[in-house]
């Protein structure tokens, strides 16, 4: 377990992200699923990614993947398959800690949600639109969101953020 630095003593500064990086089962079925979702492709693909420095930089005796990545304007996305050491299937849901989303936002969720679910996406559930008593700061209210996985169970969001939810 990590030890948590004390914040009025430690200051590290990081303000920019360069990408997310998401373990798949299957990399050419979570590309062609990223594909679709994004409408561009992977910028770079390799097939054989190992090397006993590499392993060791993620605490693995050994390492082997395959991995692609993807550019959005504003952040890359990592899909990564380990082929050696082939780790166990997790399993992610918004309430377990250790468990992200990646968010991506758009002007209007119900639009892309219908666009989405008529080109075969699965959602967890309808587009919300957060109401008074629900969020803070209420500059949040009418804040829309809809969440939904990919093809391994990473959550994933659509928002389109309001007030304190967006970001200047």
């Amino acid at each position: 377990m990590t030890s948590t630095p004390n914040p009025s003593t430690v200051s590290i500064g990081l303000r920019e992200a360069a990408h997310v990086g998401i373990a798949v089962s299957d990399l050419d079925r979570s590309v062609a699923f990223y594909q679709a979702l994004l409408g561009v492709e992977p910028v770079v693909r390799d097939e054989n990614m190992h090397g006993p420095g590499f392993a060791q930089s993620q605490g693995l005796p050994t390492t082997k993947l395959r991995y692609a990545t993807f550019n959005l304007d504003n952040l890359g996305i990592d899909l990564i398959q380990f082929q050696d050491p082939i780790g166990d299937r997790s399993e992610p849901a918004a309430n377990r800690p250790g468990s992200m989303h990646l968010c991506f936002k758009v002007d209007d969720v119900s639009a892309v949600y219908d666009r989405m679910r008529d080109a075969g996406f699965e959602f967890l559930g309808r587009p919300y639109t957060f109401t008074e008593g629900e969020v803070y700061p209420v500059e949040a209210l009418g804040t829309e969101v809809a969440y939904f996985n990919d093809p391994d169970g990473t959550n994933l969001e659509l928002i389109a953020p309001k007030g304190g939810f967006a970001r200047s």
